[in-house]
């Protein structure tokens, strides 16, 4: 059964119902996400924990190393429990230096849900993300011929449901026009908040609203705001966003990474912190 202990409690992704309180699998490749990790049996432990704790809802993508992050997933927690999700997500490519380019021809994005098909063991993906935009913000333009081809994949029984990532209203909308939509995985956090409008819009529909890089990615989150608000709570800056982040819109689902079993605990345990009324409207405010 689905844990319901985890802050947060759940969500349904269509028929499928997971922990609003997720894993971000990127980190568990090497640095800069290329490459294997360091320590390749420290990032399986960190998936059984993920899945000890009661969290059933992992984020990956075959471009995370490439290859290395699903290759590590299927290592650890194959055979999958039962009521665990795996989300991937496909429109990039890594290079030889490194670099993201985008690949959404037809032919590249089947090919990539066959390679993460592949690489983590499955028949069927339960959720596929078009990524369409840059690395923080959307690119505005029509995405109906790359989402088309993931409808069509979805069609053929290799896809459950489908997703989209760094995209703005217009191009959900056209998305819906196709095939539903379950979720939208954008650049969001507690200092950066132009989506606000879209959580807003997709809760009102029933989709999620996953924010990538919820602790600032690269840029760690700073604010004197959010340092005043934590100290008073005796928390870590990165424990209240997390915690802010489920206060702010029942349907975002947290997928925060980290390659430690240490700083995994921390997040979730962060994710519940309760946060009063005055430390919420301190922290609104932050944006």
């Amino acid at each position: 059964m689905t844990s319901t202990s985890l802050p947060g409690g759940t969500f349904n992704l269509g028929d499928l119902t997971v922990t609003r309180m997720g894993y971000g699998a990127m980190q568990l490749a090497g640095p800069h996400v290329f490459g294997p990790p360091a320590d390749r049996d420290a990032a399986v432990a960190v998936l059984r924990e993920v899945v000890d704790l009661g969290i059933n809802h992992i984020d990956t993508s075959d471009y995370y190393g490439p290859y290395v992050t699903n290759e590590i997933i299927r290592e650890a927690l194959q055979p999958y429990p039962d009521d665990l999700h795996i989300v991937t997500k496909v429109g990039a490519l890594r290079d030889a230096e490194g670099n993201w380019p985008q690949a959404l021809a037809p032919e590249q994005l089947r090919q990539a849900v066959h390679d993460n098909l592949r690489r983590l063991g499955l028949d069927v993906m339960d959720v596929v993300n078009l990524r369409v935009g840059g690395f923080d913000r959307p690119t505005p333009g029509s995405i109906e011929e790359p989402f088309t081809v993931l409808a069509e994949l979805q069609q053929q029984g290799l896809i459950k449901h489908l997703g989209l990532s760094t995209v703005n209203a217009e191009q959900v909308a056209e998305a819906q026009s196709i095939a539903p939509v379950v979720c939208v995985q954008n650049f969001y956090n507690i200092a950066n908040r132009d989506d606000d409008p879209l959580v807003d819009s997709l809760a009102a529909q029933g989709i999620a609203f996953v924010p990538y890089f919820p602790l600032g990615g690269f840029t760690p989150l700073q604010s004197e705001e959010l340092n005043a608000v934590a100290a008073r709570l005796e928390a870590t800056p990165l424990a209240v966003a997390l915690a802010w982040l489920l206060h702010r819109s029942p349907n975002i689902l947290l997928i925060p990474g980290t390659s430690s079993v240490a700083h995994l605990r921390e997040n979730v345990a962060g994710a519940g912190l309760a946060l009063p009324d005055d430390a919420l409207t301190e922290l609104n405010i932050i944006a």
